[in-house]
């Protein structure tokens, strides 16, 4: 009998690797859909979405109007909701004003833009940068896995938010370089993840046949590897968009992110804060917003996690 040729053994590969069952994403989606933390945690994601998407619609005003003291309204004034007995003959602000007579309702719903933003990039950025590295350090072990794992280990030596500091110090304050920053340090968690991930999957018996077969290593690593090792990945992600909008926040309430008269949730407590007896709820609202987003991805985050372990989905 003759040799096979590697040509063959190349195409049989792929041809292995292409197949799929086709109801993975049917069941997948069942098992999420089953649980009620996703539910709430998609719900509220849901708001913030419809939120961020029609804030010019659902929004009175522009978000740097300063529609308060064009009205004769004092800054920092409580809400006015003629439906709730306020004097018809005042504007209506759901939420008050601020310090500069901007309707606090309007910059709270554009707000919701900008952390959607920062959370789903900066995450994005750190995944991609990260999944890359912890596949190939992985998958390729010796010395290149203790080159990178050591670099990763530098960069989580540091507390994350003191190195984001640093990071937006060297390169200028901006929202851009905040997120820059933030998806820097959380490069190493989602790099180390994976790596766990490809350690434990790629002595598997699909991925050794897979290889017995002639398929490529990048074919295997996007095909076989990446696709089982995305679960924990996801879940990570899911947590990490929280983190990433509470420290964006807090570096925005430095000075350090969103440059005025940008509508940032973090930057608003910041520039408010001395007014947190005389106007709470300059502080108030802002901070609901920052509580509901961390609350939901954190709870969309442990939804995933029990919908997709294997372990615990039963």
């Amino acid at each position: 009998m003759s040799a096979q040729s590697p040509a063959f053994d190349e195409r049989a590969g792929e041809e292995a690797l292409s197949t799929r069952p086709a109801s993975l994403w049917r069941d997948t989606l069942r098992a999420i859909l089953h649980q009620r933390n996703a539910i709430v945690g998609l719900t509220i994601l849901g708001v913030l979405v419809f939120a961020a998407v029609f804030a010019p619609l659902i929004a009175p005003y522009g978000p740097d109007d300063t529609v308060g003291i064009t009205e004769g309204i004092p800054v920092r004034s409580g809400s006015c909701i003629h439906l709730l007995g306020c004097a018809a003959t005042q504007p209506q602000h759901i939420l008050g004003v601020d310090g500069n007579g901007r309707d606090l309702f309007t910059r709270v719903l554009f707000g919701a833009r900008i952390s959607l933003q920062i959370g789903f990039l900066t995450v994005g950025f750190a995944i991609i940068i990260g999944t890359f590295i912890g596949s190939v350090a992985g998958y390729a072990g010796g010395w290149l896995d203790n080159i990178l794992m050591r670099v990763m280990d530098v960069l989580l030596a540091f507390p994350a938010l003191i190195l984001a500091i640093l990071i937006v110090t060297v390169l200028g304050t901006s929202l851009i370089n905040a997120q820059l920053a933030i998806g820097i340090v959380a490069i190493p968690i989602y790099a180390r993840v994976m790596r766990a991930s490809v350690l434990s999957i790629k002595e598997r018996d699909f991925v050794v046949a897979s290889r017995a077969l002639g398929a490529p290593t990048r074919a295997i690593l996007s095909r076989r590897i990446l696709p089982t090792a995305l679960p924990p990945l996801l879940v990570q992600g899911t947590l990490g968009i929280a983190g990433a909008v509470l420290d964006v926040a807090a570096l925005s309430f430095l000075g350090l992110g969103a440059p005025p008269p940008l509508a940032e949730w973090g930057s608003m407590i910041g520039n408010e804060r001395l007014a947190v007896f005389a106007a709470p709820h300059l502080i108030f609202w802002p901070g609901l917003a920052i509580s509901l987003t961390v609350r939901g991805m954190n709870v969309l985050g442990d939804g995933l996690r029990d919908a997709l372990d294997p372990r615990l989905n039963r």
